[in-house]
């Protein structure tokens, strides 16, 4: 992970809460939630079996979205 990338991510974290503990960051991106951008979206989209169970899910129309600010900037920058 570029340093830039690195300090940017300890930001978001350090204004955040995480009910996981910040999962995603301590294992190094490999235990991460499924979510994407859908094409011409520019809300991130939630792609895990029960999202409901997420504080960080928002329903809207026919989707869940991912309000997440760390997974948002994860897949942003990171492509992930």
């Amino acid at each position: 992970m570029e340093q830039d990338y690195k300090k940017e991510i300890e930001k978001i974290i350090g204004e955040m809460a995480c009910p996981k503990d910040f999962r995603c960051y301590k294992s190094k991106f490999k235990s991460i939630c499924k979510a994407e951008f859908a094409k011409g979206e520019s809300l991130l989209v939630c792609l895990e079996e029960n999202p409901p169970e997420c504080i960080f899910s928002l329903f809207y129309a026919t989707r869940y979205y991912c309000r997440c600010p760390l997974r948002e900037y994860i897949a942003k920058k990171l492509g992930k």
